[in-house]
């Protein structure tokens, strides 16, 4: 099994040609979903983060302090030790953060982080993508998520996609000027946009009716978003 090269035009990930490196491009990035049946339940935290370090080629000593190290920044040192199947959504969401940063990654994708988390553990964990993650560490996130408060609150500059297409590029503030209308939303800027309303009514067929936001916040800012 192999991917097929690009036919045309380039694109860099950190500084790394896609193409031409490959290897560099993948220990620069980090993956984050919220799919719990990614880990095993019968294993606990410990042993679960210990083996898909073991992906990355840290063993024994080394894994044991990036594990260490990680926990204590997710403050579930106190129970890295119990089964994973006895968190709570909140911290089985903190337990995937630190497994896509096993490998110290550049960039970090993080696909619907807060889903399914209720709103305290939802703001603990904006909180804690802000503030530790791209402010202390650094990174930067490509961030996708349904809801254009949490776009707000955590991203710097924004992509709108609609069917495969780029509609518009900026920050907040670019984007919300462009409308020329008192104090416009980041939903007046889709609609404007998209030239779609947000509409509760089922799609005929299914992803036939899918849009996409992407946001970002970038060098320790953020990016990414999806309807």
């Amino acid at each position: 099994m192999h991917a097929d090269l690009p036919t045309e035009g380039t694109a860099y990930v950190n500084g790394y040609d896609i193409a031409k490196d490959s290897g560099k491009v993948r220990e620069s990035i980090g993956f984050i979903t919220a799919d719990e049946r990614s880990f095993y339940w019968r294993l606990t935290g410990r042993q679960n983060l210990k083996f898909f370090a073991s992906l990355h080629n840290f063993y024994s000593y080394d894994a044991e302090k990036r594990v260490d190290e990680l926990l204590s920044l997710i403050g579930l040192e106190n129970r890295a030790d119990d089964r994973f199947l006895s968190y709570s959504a909140g911290m089985k969401q903190r337990m995937a953060i630190v497994r896509g940063l096993l490998n110290d990654p550049a960039v970090v994708f993080m696909d619907e982080p807060t889903k399914a988390l209720d709103p305290g553990a939802a703001y603990t964990l904006r909180e804690f993508i802000k503030e530790r993650i791209v402010k202390e560490q650094g990174k930067t996130v490509f961030l996708s998520t349904h809801h254009l408060g949490e776009a707000e609150q955590l991203c710097d500059r924004i992509v709108i996609i609609d069917e495969g297409k780029i509609k518009v590029i900026g920050t907040i503030e670019e984007l919300k000027s462009d409308l020329h209308k008192p104090n416009p939303t980041l939903d007046d800027v889709f609609v404007h946009h998209t030239g779609k309303e947000f509409k509760e009514e089922m799609p005929e067929r299914p992803q036939s009716g899918r849009r996409r936001m992407v946001h970002r916040i970038q060098g320790g800012g953020m990016r990414g978003m999806r309807f």
